[in-house]
């Protein structure tokens, strides 16, 4: 698959049957239409509004970024916010196929979803770890 960001070719990396598509180059991260909603269900952060169709309901963000084409469709993608604290701006396709992360994005996220959850989740930290180790993301 190709980077919709610096058109580079994305190496594929898997964790728990889930295979993300990364760039080694911007750090950023696909997820095709149902994995980031299989990897919040492995950190038991199943979340109703990160579910793929309610992103793709969600209106378009303001934003000064260039707008990103689906590597998959090639139809420019939608910016849309996904969590409010600290907002993450990410690109949604119109047609479903997924949604791409800039580099850090995905980490911001997570941590802001874990923020929410008890304590005491030793799957979470290991996801966190795992997932700064393969993106080169904080955790």
């Amino acid at each position: 698959m190709i980077c919709p960001v610096c058109k580079n070719d994305m190496i594929v990396v898997e964790y728990n049957n889930i295979e993300l598509d990364h760039c080694n180059d911007c750090h950023g991260v696909w997820f095709d239409s149902t994995e980031l909603e299989l990897l919040l269900k492995c950190m038991n952060l199943q979340s109703q509004d990160m579910l793929l169709e309610d992103i793709l309901k969600s209106p378009e963000a303001e934003s000064t970024e260039k707008k990103r084409k689906c590597p998959i469709c090639r139809k420019k993608m939608k910016k849309t916010n996904i969590a409010e604290h600290p907002g993450v701006l990410v690109d949604v396709c119109p047609q479903g196929h997924g949604l791409w992360f800039d580099g850090g994005e995905l980490s911001q996220l997570l941590k802001h979803l874990a923020g929410k959850q008890p304590a005491g989740q030793d799957s979470q930290q290991q996801i966190l770890s795992f997932l700064g180790e393969a993106f080169k993301a904080e955790t």
